[in-house]
Parts: C-alpha cells; structure tokens; sequence
C-alpha cells in the first residue's frame, strides 16, 4: 500500500480509504434508488470487506449518517470491533438535512448518537457533510463552528473538514472562511472543471488542506467496458490497464490528492484497488498517458446524442422545467452506458427534482433553440430513459 501525506498532519493516510456509501446489500438494486439508500444491508459480507481492506493496509474508513438510510455507521461501528478501531481514522459527517438538524440543540444528540452507531468514543475527521450556497450559510448562523471547536476541545472531534457539492466559487469562499484541516470532493477524469474541480483541487492544497477524494469511478460508470471509440484509445496505450486501473491513476498522479475513497461492494473490488494503490504514486503516468486522458474525455463527450449547448435561450420554461439540465444528465447516461436504469450511482445528487415538472408542448422552447433541437421529442425520450421506462 501506497501512503500520502495528509494537509498540514504528520499522519500519512492510505492512497485508497474505504468509503460506506455502497455498501453490499441483500436485495438487488431497485430502479429510482442509488446504492446507499438501501437499508438492507448484507452485514456479513460488508463487515468481512472492511476488516480485509484494513488488513491490507487501508487506514481511512468514511461514513456518513445518510448512507444506507442511516445502517452504514452502525454496520462500519460493527466492522471495527475487535481491535480494528485502533488501526484505521475514522471519518463521519454532520449531516444538515432539516430531518436531523433543526438549530443548534441538534449538534450534540446528532454527534452522540453517531459515537453509539459506532461504538466508539471519538471521531478522528468530522465533515460539514455536502456544503453548498444555502446550507453553508444556515449552519454557520447556527454556530457549527464554535460547537465543532468545543466537540473538538472534548475529544469528540479530532479534525474538522467539509465535503462539497457546489460551483467553484462557493468551494473558494468555504475554504477561505475556516482554519479547516480536510476537505472532500468530488473529482475524477472527467469531471475536471465540474464543482470544486481541478482548480478547488489546488486551491485547497495551496492553503494547506488536505484533499479527499469521493466519486473516483462517478458512481461506477467509469469501470464499465467502455464504449468502442474509448476501447481503442485505451488500447493504443504502451501499457494495458483496466479502465478502473486508470481512473485511480490518474488520480493518484496529482500530488494534491491526500487520498482518494472508494465505495467498494466486494472483495474482488477491495483487492483490485488496493493493488493498484500499492503500485500507483506521484507522478505514475507518463506524459504519453496524461495525454491519452485527454482524448478519451473528448471521445466519451462525443458520445452526447443531443447536440445542447447548455446555451439556456430555451429558458424559463414556462412549466419550470430546466431542460439544459435534464438534457446534460441524459447525455452522461448514455455516455457511461446505463441503459435507462434510473436514478442510480453518480445520478443521485438531487437529480429527480428534475423531473417534478410535466413538458405540456406549448413549443415556446423550439421556437427559442439556437440548435433547432426538437426539445418536446427528446424531453419525453430523455424523462423515460431517467425513470427506467421506455419511451
């Protein structure tokens, strides 16, 4: 196993930490439900993943109330027992969601609570879980800050940090407002200049914090077999990876990247990956390869079956619908390949709420479209293949 350094602590962390939120579970996956909403989850054998990627050397595990409808910490509490608490940092969040926090009277049961759920008596990295415009200023009226200091002085906290679901600039304000130790974020090949980004991924590190990594394989949908145009660049390499392989790579190449999580279902997962955190480092990929990134991020984005241009002439819709939107996330589904499954994997952040609102064809959109796209056709294809029905 490969070990980074972590911000400004003298800890070094695994290149590859151990993220709960797609734990396996009993039942398969159902249509309109991401991975770590299911409550079911199958405790043996997530258990026996855990342990085993400890064993391998992951000393980072992440959590979070949310995942798996409130069971991962409890089933991550269950994993640690028996002398595994001692060999790994333990990583929850804060969740901000108005069903557990309310006001300021709710950081202290929420914090109690999730020490229970994991049967220990402190946190060593507490997250400010998906900041964003809104719930960033909300919470720190409420005085998350000073709580979070005291929950630190009482030894309930060890660090604090954020993860992010937001533009750059929001990240940048974030950053700046807060002595923070970590942040977390979602980064991966593709999603280069998408929320905090390549640029947040430096911003962070050059003020000194140490960077975690969510969303390596977008959900998953880049491990699959990819499409034919993207098969031929990666066999045009001088080396043969899997397409997992390279995706962690890529990663692992930025020095600003502390480590980078993975949610990993079964032991086949836990050991491809960690093999590939033991041989990845700084500076792994040739100058060759790096560029070969390139190409395939443009041979996936030519995949895109309607030509949008996110130029938003078609805006406002007079039923709300935010077509540029729903047209983006029909474009990456069927980039990636998932076949109209639903609302699943790298979909799931707040993506139905693009669909609460029904197209009536009252053509104002058409008549706006620079790209003479026939919005109310691929409106209706687009809201079938999200919801996993045919069109």
């Amino acid at each position: 196993m490969q070990y980074r350094t972590f911000g400004k602590l003298e800890w070094k962390p695994s290149a590859l930490g151990f993220g709960a939120m797609r734990l396996p579970t009993i039942s398969e996956k159902s249509p309109g439900r991401s991975t770590h909403q299911m409550d079911d989850i199958d405790e043996p054998q997530a258990i026996e993943l855990i342990r085993r990627a400890i064993d391998l050397g992951i000393n980072y595990v992440d959590t979070a109330r949310p995942y798996h409808q409130g069971e991962s910490e409890r089933v991550v509490g269950q994993a640690l027992q028996g002398g595994y608490r001692n060999k790994v940092k333990l990583a929850t969040k804060l969740s901000v969601s108005p069903k557990w926090i309310r006001s300021a009277d709710d950081f202290d049961p929420f914090l109690d609570d999730q020490l229970k759920r994991l049967q220990t008596d402190h946190i060593d990295f507490y997250l400010l879980h998906a900041l964003q415009k809104t719930r960033w200023p909300a919470l720190r009226e409420m005085g998350v800050l000073d709580w979070a200091e005291r929950a630190i002085a009482d030894g309930r906290i060890g660090q604090l940090g954020f993860s992010f679901h937001d533009e750059y600039p929001v990240f940048e304000e974030i950053v700046d407002a807060y002595d923070w130790t970590f942040c977390q974020i979602l980064y991966n090949y593709m999603d280069t200049e998408f929320q905090a980004g390549t640029k947040g991924l430096n911003y962070a590190a050059s003020k000194g914090l140490a960077v975690s990594v969510m969303e390596p394989l977008r959900g998953g949908q880049l491990a699959r077999t990819p499409p034919e145009s993207v098969a031929r660049i990666w066999d045009g390499a001088a080396e043969q990876r899997t397409p997992v392989d390279w995706a962690l790579r890529w990663l692992w190449h930025q020095p600003e990247v502390s480590i980078v999580l993975s949610g990993m279902s079964s032991l086949e997962q836990v050991e491809q990956n960690v093999r590939s955190a033991s041989e990845a480092s700084v500076d792994c990929l040739s100058a060759e390869a790096w560029k070969r990134f390139d190409d395939v991020r443009e041979a996936f984005r030519a995949l895109s079956p309607i030509p949008c241009t996110d130029c938003k002439y078609c805006q406002p819709c007079p039923q709300d619908i935010p077509i540029p939107d729903v047209f983006a996330l029909y474009n990456e589904k069927v980039m990636y390949g998932e076949d109209g499954q639903g609302f699943t994997a790298f979909s799931d952040y707040g993506a139905s709420r693009l669909l609460e609102k029904e197209c009536v064809a009252c053509g104002q959109c058409e008549a706006a479209c620079p790209q003479q796209i026939k919005i109310i056709d691929r409106l209706r294809v687009a809201r079938a293949y999200l919801q996993g029905e045919a069109a």
